[in-house]
């Protein structure tokens, strides 16, 4: 299991010019920078709704692609999220059994 990652307001910045400015595809600018292409699309979004990286890209709502692209990382982030929880309540299920066992004499 990853990590999450914790990246600076500078390095976002930096990640959104490279698509904005550079004109590179998101694919290509998150593999340079080797992070996950839905997050470089998430600080997109923020920049553009935020109003930075001006012009007619800030009033401009998110591309259709984009938009798939955050639904296809939100609907794995919440399968491993549902998993995890499964696991959870099995393993709570499997030591309350067990303590239960332990107390009778």
């Amino acid at each position: 299991m990853k990590k999450n990652q914790n990246y600076t307001a500078e390095f976002r910045a930096e990640a959104v010019k490279l698509v904005t400015e550079q004109k590179l595809s998101h694919q290509e600018a998150a593999g340079r920078l080797g992070v996950p292409k839905g997050s470089l699309s998430n600080w997109i979004v923020a920049a553009k709704r935020r109003g930075e990286h001006g012009g007619e890209s800030a009033a401009m709502p998110p591309t259709v692609a984009e938009l798939q692209a955050e639904v296809a990382r939100l609907r794995k982030e919440l399968a491993r999220t549902e998993m995890e929880r499964e696991i959870v309540k099995k393993a709570a299920a499997y030591f309350a059994k067990e303590s239960l066992q332990g107390t009778r004499s």
